[in-house]
């Protein structure tokens, strides 16, 4: 099972790399909007902003989210650690209900170009 720190590392691994992409990857990170991430197996949550193309974590709590960010993740540490090391593909994950993602409409169809 993954850890806090190591989940923290990857959600910093994963916003150095949406920093770093380029056309449409960075055009849809590009948003400014509050995010949470929720890992279901260690009842913690990272909270922040997807904010010029960078994820910016700005509270690590247990249990869910104070507030309801625009942007919801939900997914196990491991599930998390092993799409950004590329060995689960987000989409697939999402689909499968391995991942939960919650969006406005308009969000989701800017986020889709990062599935």
């Amino acid at each position: 099972m993954a850890t806090i720190d190591e989940c923290r590392t990857a959600l910093d691994t994963l916003s150095d790399t949406m920093a770093g992409a380029g056309g449409d990857v960075r055009a849809a990170a590009a948003l400014d909007r509050s995010l949470s991430c929720r890992i279901t197996d260690l009842d913690v949550t990272f909270s922040g902003r997807l904010k010029d193309g960078r994820i910016e974590v700005l509270d690590t709590r247990p249990g869910p989210p104070a507030q309801k960010a625009q942007i919801r993740l939900a997914m196990s540490g491991d599930d998390l650690v092993a799409m950004v090391d590329g060995r689960l593909n987000f989409a697939k994950a999402w689909a499968s209900g391995r991942v939960g993602l919650e969006a406005s409409f308009r969000d989701l169809l800017r986020l889709r170009t990062l599935l």
